[in-house]
This record gives C-alpha cells, sequence and structure tokens, in this order.
C-alpha cells in the first residue's frame, strides 16, 4: 500500500489545481465557541450532521422535528441528507424526479445558512439501485446507461446550483473483498472506471463551483477485508489522478465499530500504524480528507450503559485524534445526532435488542460522554491546511 516518493509527488501534482480551485466555502452561520462546530472553527474545520425529511413534529431525525432541530441548530454549521438525494428518492423511473423531500431540506438549509453537502450522486452498489434500474437490460445500449448517469448529474446540479457546495459524486464503488470496481448492470455496460469518470466529469462541467468527493466506508478495524478495501481505494484515487479526473477529496465515512472480546486500547494499538499509512497515502497524493458519516457501532460492547458509553468515547476519541492530526482532514459529519434515529440499531441488531448509543446524544436529547469526547478532540485538533 505504498507508493514511491516520487510518483506521489507526480500524483499531487496532477490534482493540485483541482484542489486548490475547490476549497469549500466559509461557514456563515453563528454558533456558540463551545458547540460542536465552534470548536472545529478554532482549526479551521467544520462540523455537522445528516439529517432527514419529515412531516411536521414527526419523531424523526428531521429539520421538522423542533427537538432534533435545536441540537442541529446549536451544534452544526454543514448539514447532509441522510437519504433524500440517492436516486431511490429522487428517481422512481428513467424519465421522471422527484426532489420534493431534498427541496424541504435544502431549504431549511438556506434559511438557516448552513452549509449543504449533496449526498449522492451516485450510490454504486447495485443492490442500493432503484428496482427498474437494477433490472433494466441495457443491451447494446451502452449510450442510454451514459445518457441515464449524464443526464442525473445535470439534473441535480442545475436545479441546486450553488445551493450545495460539495458532492459526493460516487459513493462506494469498490467491492470491499476484492478491491475491485463493483460488478453492476452499470460497470458492465460501460465500465467501471469509464462510468465513474463520467459522472466526475459531468459534475465539474454543472457544477465548477463545487467540491467534488469519492466517498467510502473503509474502516481502521483490523477485519479480514479492511486492507483489500483500502488498497482497492487507493488504486481508484491513484488513478483519477494520472487520469486527469477532476477529483478533490475522499469522504471516509467513519462508521467505526467495537469489536467483539477486544478492549479499546487493543484495538486502538493494533489499527492505528496500518490506518495512518492509508492516509498518508491518500494526502500524499493531494486529496482533502472529510469525515462524512462519522458514528460508533456498540455491538460488542456489554449492555451497561456506563460502561458503553465510556468505551464508545474513548474509541471516538482515539480515532479522531488520529484524524485530526493531518491538516487534510477537514470537515467532520456524524451520521446523525440523537441515538433513537440512528440507522445502526435497525441495520445492524444487538443481540439483546437495545437501542444503540453511538451518536453524540442519548434517546432523550441528552449530551453523552460519546459528545465530551468529539468536543475534545475538536479542541484540540492542529490546523488544518487552508
Amino acid at each position: 500500500m505504498s507508493f514511491s516518493i516520487d510518483r506521489r509527488a507526480a500524483l499531487a501534482g496532477m490534482g493540485g489545481g483541482l484542489v486548490a480551485a475547490c476549497t469549500p466555502l466559509p461557514p456563515s452561520r453563528t454558533v456558540a465557541p463551545d458547540s460542536l462546530d465552534g470548536l472545529a472553527r478554532r482549526s479551521g474545520r467544520r462540523f455537522g450532521s445528516a439529517v432527514a425529511w419529515g412531516r411536521p413534529g414527526a419523531d424523526r431525525g428531521s429539520f421538522a422535528n423542533p427537538a432534533y432541530a435545536a441540537i442541529l441548530e446549536r451544534e452544526c454549521s454543514l448539514l447532509v441528507p441522510e437519504n433524500e438525494l440517492k436516486w431511490q428518492w429522487t428517481r422512481p423511473s428513467a424519465d421522471r424526479f422527484d426532489f420534493a423531500q431534498f427541496d424541504e431540506i435544502a431549504a431549511y438549509a438556506k434559511a438557516g445558512n448552513f452549509g449543504l453537502r449533496g449526498h449522492t450522486l451516485f450510490w454504486f452498489p447495485q443492490k442500493w439501485y432503484p428496482s427498474w434500474l437494477a433490472r433494466h437490460d441495457f443491451g447494446a445500449r451502452p449510450s442510454f446507461a451514459a445518457q441515464l448517469l449524464t443526464s442525473h448529474v445535470q439534473t441535480v446540479c442545475r436545479r441546486y446550483g450553488n445551493a450545495i457546495e460539495s458532492y459526493d459524486v460516487v459513493n462506494e464503488a469498490i467491492e470491499p473483498a476484492t478491491g475491485q470496481i463493483r460488478d453492476t448492470v452499470i460497470s458492465r455496460t460501460l465500465g467501471g472506471e469509464a462510468a465513474i469518470d463520467l459522472m466526475f466529469q459531468t459534475a465539474r462541467a454543472e457544477a465548477p463551483h463545487a467540491e467534488l468527493v469519492y466517498n467510502d466506508y473503509m474502516s481502521w478495524e483490523r477485519t479480514g477485508e479492511d486492507e483489500t478495501h483500502m488498497r482497492g481505494v487507493l488504486k481508484l484515487l491513484e488513478g483519477f489522478r494520472r487520469r486527469g479526473i477532476p477529483v478533490d477529496a475522499l469522504g471516509i465515512q467513519s462508521h467505526i465499530r467495537l469489536l467483539k472480546n477486544q478492549p479499546v486500547a487493543a484495538i486502538v494499538r493494533e489499527s492505528g500504524g496500518p490506518w495512518r499509512r492509508f492516509v498518508e497515502e491518500v494526502v500524499a497524493m493531494g486529496y482533502r480528507i472529510h469525515l462524512t458519516e462519522f458514528d460508533v457501532n456498540d455491538k460488542a460492547a456489554p449492555d451497561d450503559v456506563a460502561v458503553r458509553d465510556s468505551m464508545v468515547a474513548d474509541f471516538a476519541g482515539a480515532y479522531l485524534d488520529l484524524m485530526l492530526s493531518f491538516p487534510a482532514v477537514r470537515d467532520v459529519l456524524a451520521w446523525g445526532m440523537v441515538d433513537r434515529y440512528s440507522w445502526l440499531t435497525d441495520f445492524d441488531p444487538r443481540a439483546d435488542k437495545l437501542v444503540k448509543r453511538g451518536t453524540p446524544y442519548d434517546s432523550q436529547f441528552r449530551p453523552k460522554p460519546l459528545r465530551a469526547a468529539i468536543a475534545r478532540s475538536l479542541a484540540a485538533a492542529p490546523r488544518a491546511a487552508s
């Protein structure tokens, strides 16, 4: 997982102009100095969160839920839709778009002077395609696949203009088990690299102001597929630089997870070296990094709340301290702020069926030790690169 110094320098040089041209917009929200965003700003960073659409008063992690919105407005200057800009929500058929839910999120962000990220222009795994796309037989018509991707990027970028400052153009293109671009109806029709390149090139043409991000979930804990996943992402990033594709940053989702029967200190000790080398490789190619979907999976932790919260806080603090030691690491976004709305509880449930405690606030909207750990890491972080 290493490049020669000369190769690194050459790759960084290929992308330097793109990165310089796409620095995120400065925050315009006024936040308290001791808020998570206020602490992040001390080092030239920002803190934000995912947000969902919801009907007024609905018990969801939505801007329309007053209790949840109060936390967003107190702690954050940057928002990202949890689902509402994905194809399953916006593209009910090949010839129809539906932006109603994301329009409301964008309007809320504008009214509150939040920065807004666009997640995502294309979620690569086929299991997340809308059913009409997953079933489509392109046959000998690769041009139609290219047209679908191009028109989607154009439509989104033109609709939202400067309201979206940063796009996760492609999400999760690498298969962790192989390190290769995922096999899908799109990659089989157009070729994996060609499809990805097309979307980034189209996004740059349509949204020249925006930062363009490749986003993926490789994680620092040592499991069987992590090394292969990291190598695959590095190969993809290297290819972007070699081909001159306009990619400005890597989004590291940061869904970090405790491991069964392993103390926090042991996980950190085992993970730190290989993960640091991976981040160094990314930075050496001239990419910025954002932590785009941060939370902590506590499935392997004991049921005792105090013990769980302590483990989660210690683990998260160690991860954030490592990541924020890199000046190239910029924005930090939580994938939700309140436990009761976290995707983790249903997606990967605990054996005891307890609500997972992997976000900064508990299900009663009270700050937890994780919130304090995030605050400490942000306050201690060295200055980010400009």
